[in-house]
């Protein structure tokens, strides 16, 4: 395909992307094992861990990667070109990770000071933290839990109350920190019977009246950072939205891939011809291509515009959160209409487990449904272009 749509045989020098590459066939012919078992293999996950897929956005400082945004973005494109199932699993370890930056040093030793650390949770704060000295008493339970069984840490959400009150922010907003405790604290509970993304194991996570430290908590909107690298001036909603992005930018990439060894080989019924060798179709694979392209492109040119800002200054301008998060949403909504055009291209063939354009459709339009790239993202982002005013803390 003049490549078009394949990264396999490309070599580079980031050593854990040609990891991820590396691991690309093995992504590939686990696929419907994935499917069947509804999450990550425990083997293969540490395979991911040793290459260090789990660890770009950990700090250096506690042995992580530090990787610039653009070498994130490649990694998790890499695996869920393959697979998404594993490409959502490796985003969401690796953005969990960002707690690092933010913790207090001597508990991001305690949990990132293995490499084979794996991480996972759930901002939304469905959870509630009672204050108690120096500690939170932590009760709660939370759904999208993607990839917890294999991970030693896990975080979740919670509202945090002090004296029998819900403690607030000057704002006025509900003060939410993400509680971050061992995994063997909390119960796992398999909820994840779905359509889509059915091998990232997202299901429910509880704990209950578990002890976390306040220096173990984490809050994305008013702590600051502890670390002074160029990666934690990032955005950190843009970095989880730019994972989503990643991932879609990966599975519209291997759709592609996927429809045109199907249109090689298929001919229609009466037709001499193979789709490949139809008009309409070779029109269709330009436009999609096309769109494929300018996505990605899209994507690329605003990464790269806020990578340059978070390298010069000590804040990032609302308007450069939002016109990140307003391509990481582009691509996801992208990459969905290439997956339900080349599912209907694909005719009949499509529908059975044997062609992969069933499940990177059914994957594509489960990652439409994150909330970081959901159609409410182009409300928020649309408000800000009108100079409205706007509470953009998770922008």
């Amino acid at each position: 395909m003049l490549g078009l749509v394949s990264n396999m045989a490309l070599t580079s020098d980031i050593p854990v992307l040609d990891a991820a590459r590396a691991l690309q066939p093995e992504f590939a012919e686990r696929a419907q094992e994935m499917e069947d078992v509804r999450r990550l293999p425990a083997d293969l996950a540490q395979k991911m861990a040793d290459a260090g897929i789990f660890r770009m956005i950990t700090p250096s400082i506690y042995g992580g990667l530090e990787s610039s945004p653009r070498e994130i973005v490649d990694v998790v494109e890499a695996v869920a070109e393959a697979n998404a199932s594993a490409g959502w699993c490796a985003m969401i370890a690796a953005t969990t990770a960002m707690n690092a930056a933010y913790m207090a040093p001597e508990f991001a030793r305690e949990v990132y000071a293995d490499p084979m650390t794996i991480t996972g949770g759930v901002f939304a704060p469905m959870g509630k933290a009672v204050v108690d000295g120096d500690d939170y008493i932590v009760s709660g339970r939370w759904q999208w839990g993607s990839g917890s069984a294999n991970c030693t840490w896990l975080c979740g959400g919670c509202m945090v109350f002090e004296d029998g009150e819900l403690r607030t922010l000057p704002s006025g907003r509900p003060d939410a920190r993400m509680m971050v405790f061992p995994a063997g604290d909390a119960e796992l509970i398999d909820t994840w019977h779905v359509m889509g993304l059915k091998g990232t194991g997202s299901g429910d996570i509880a704990v209950d009246n578990i002890r976390v430290p306040k220096g173990r908590s984490v809050s994305l909107v008013v702590d600051k950072p502890n670390i002074d690298g160029a990666l934690y001036k990032f955005p950190a909603f843009g970095l989880l939205a730019l994972g989503v992005a990643a991932t879609a930018l990966g599975n519209a990439r291997g759709t592609l891939a996927a429809f045109a060894d199907l249109a090689a080989a298929k001919k229609n019924q009466g037709s001499a011809k193979t789709l490949s060798e139809r008009v309409n179709i070779q029109a269709e694979m330009a436009k999609m291509t096309a769109a494929f392209r300018s996505a990605r492109a899209y994507l690329h040119d605003e990464i790269d515009q806020t990578w340059d800002v978070a390298q010069s200054s000590d804040e990032i301008p609302v308007e450069r959160r939002a016109a990140l998060r307003m391509a990481c949403t582009h691509m996801v909504r992208t990459g969905a209409d290439i997956a339900r055009n080349c599912y209907d291209l694909g005719g009949g063939a499509a529908l059975f487990q044997s062609s992969d354009l069933q499940r990177r459709f059914r994957d594509a339009h489960a990652m439409t449904q994150h909330i970081v790239t959901a159609p409410g993202t182009w409300e928020l982002t649309g408000r800000l272009l009108f100079g409205l005013p706007t509470d953009a803390g998770m922008v």
